[in-house]
């Protein structure tokens, strides 16, 4: 489609986002909530819906939806009901699904999200607290469909977005945000592949100008970040395609397919029976008072956008550098202690995200398996401003030294290996005559005007201390020998 047609729409965009929760047990009963285990093992008679059994809510459950809400800046429902949302499906063994309905515990929020070089707003209209299905699985080349009810159960928030999201860029900004949040929280794994976190993307156009919505479509089934954004630039273009071409979108649900990047129709909403939403008459209604959300407000950690701030507005790093450090936790957490430990923030970011991020990704490794702690690289920053290590050996030397020996502090092992600079004038401005006095030609052509040649006397000289001279020493005590 051509860039003036495309310019002449503006598309309209919501998300619905699944996150299940680290909870130990579901959401409604005790059986575990374990991925991966075999088939219809985490079962009960209370997930199982039989006759004379009662459901009890998660506590931690509900606290996880608490701190996703106050991470988003929404209003925290005081008085709670559930409700029962009626439909049949074969992995939805009740036949009704527990969830909230009109009394989401987490309403009128919003989140700020990057995009280039912009901040967007993206209003967040409610966060409710519900179970997940079983699991259908189709294999390949069968007719019959497996049902595994494992999942059944399991402590799900879904985080509705506000229509305001313009572009797939801006879906994928917020999708990332809210993986982060949930990831920085401590209360989902935030993995897609997964499905422990989970999109469906709302995706309208209308003529710029207008002032009413176009007809919604639903899209399902996508299982990145990436998919969600072909997804939306998919339907978008065929959306205009159909106006364009003088017809009506048809109000449906579609599914993504990765391999082909297009949507598909799987039914029309006109069609979907009502939920019969009701109150329901097994829990009681779940009253939040100030002691408990004031103690769930007071154990939230530092969270990304948080993080980002103080690097930037304390610590003086780029937008780049704060950004690449807080994309995941653990990095961001350990850059946070490394920073409280050395005063040159923007040394301990290029450790962190050179030498420290190339050991984890060669070994594919998390950093939580980073075997020295923040203090030891705050050692190695030390050394290297205080004028004792260069960086180039204690980067090819020492930090390899101590990720074998975990136990050994920088200075220490700089000193056992013998790594520590040469600051001794005396001593080195014999070893730069020796240089000097060992290579005329050079020098004449260095006091002949070519000054390039500065680095190949460094050279020389570093070979004879090893590497060890102290770069400022040399280089001051190099230029007095060549210019005399």
């Amino acid at each position: 489609m051509d860039e003036a047609t495309l310019a002449q729409y503006q598309p309209v965009i919501g998300l619905e986002v699944h996150a299940q929760l680290l909870t130990h047990s579901k959401m409604y009963s005790a059986d575990e909530n374990e991925y991966g285990v075999a088939p219809n093992t985490n079962l009960s008679v209370i997930t199982l819906g039989h006759p004379g059994t009662l459901p009890k809510v998660n506590r931690t459950a509900v606290e996880f939806a608490m701190k996703m809400g106050l991470a988003t800046n929404c209003q925290i429902r005081r008085d709670n009901l559930f409700a029962r949302k009626n439909y049949f499906y074969p992995d939805l063994p009740k036949g009704y699904q527990i969830t909230q309905d009109k009394t989401p515990i987490c309403h009128d929020g919003h989140l700020e999200v990057r995009v280039g070089e912009d901040v967007k707003r993206i209003g967040i209209t409610r966060i409710h607290m519900e179970e997940d299905a079983g699991k259908s699985m189709h294999l390949a080349g069968e007719t019959e469909t497996l049902v595994d009810l494992n999942r059944a159960g399991v402590p799900l928030i879904e985080i509705v977005s506000e229509p305001d999201i313009r572009t797939g860029d801006e879906a994928y900004a917020y999708l990332t945000e809210i993986k982060k949040l949930v990831e920085y929280l401590g209360i989902c794994d935030g993995n897609m592949e997964e499905g422990s976190l989970r999109c469906d993307a709302n995706i309208s156009v209308m003529k710029k100008g207008a002032t009413q919505f176009g007809m919604k479509v639903e899209v399902k089934n996508m299982n990145s970040f990436r998919n969600v954004q072909r997804a939306i630039a998919y339907e978008i273009e065929r959306q205009i395609t159909i106006i364009e071409a003088g017809g009506e979108v048809d109000s449906e649900t579609r599914g993504f397919d990765a391999a082909s990047g297009t949507t598909n129709g799987q039914r029309s909403k006109e069609t979907l029976n009502d939920y019969r939403y009701f109150p329901e008459p097994d829990l009681p209604p779940l009253v939040i008072s100030d002691e408990w959300l004031h103690r769930v407000a007071a154990e939230l950690p530092a969270l990304p956008q948080q993080l980002y701030a103080r690097f930037v507005g304390e610590l003086g790093l780029s937008d780049y550098d704060a950004s690449v450090l807080i994309d995941q936790k653990e990095v961001a957490l350990f850059f946070d202690d490394l920073s409280r430990l050395t005063p040159n923030a923007k040394a301990a970011a290029n450790w962190v995200m050179g030498p420290v991020k190339s050991y984890l990704n060669e070994r594919a490794l998390t950093m939580a398996d980073f075997p020295l702690d923040a203090a030891q690289l705050a050692g190695i920053i030390e050394l290297i401003d205080a004028g004792k290590v260069n960086y180039s050996v204690a980067s090819k030397q020492l930090f390899p030294h101590l990720l074998e020996h975990p136990t050994a502090n920088a200075t220490g092992a700089a000193e056992s290996l013998g790594l520590l600079q040469q600051a001794d004038s005396g001593e080195l401005a014999a070893l730069v005559e020796q240089v000097v006095a060992g290579n005329p030609a050079k020098v004449a052509e260095y006091r002949a005007g070519k000054k390039s040649l500065t680095g190949m006397f460094m050279g020389e000289l570093m070979k004879l201390t090893g590497g060890k001279a102290d770069p400022k020493l040399a280089n001051q005590l190099l230029r007095t020998a060549l210019e005399g």
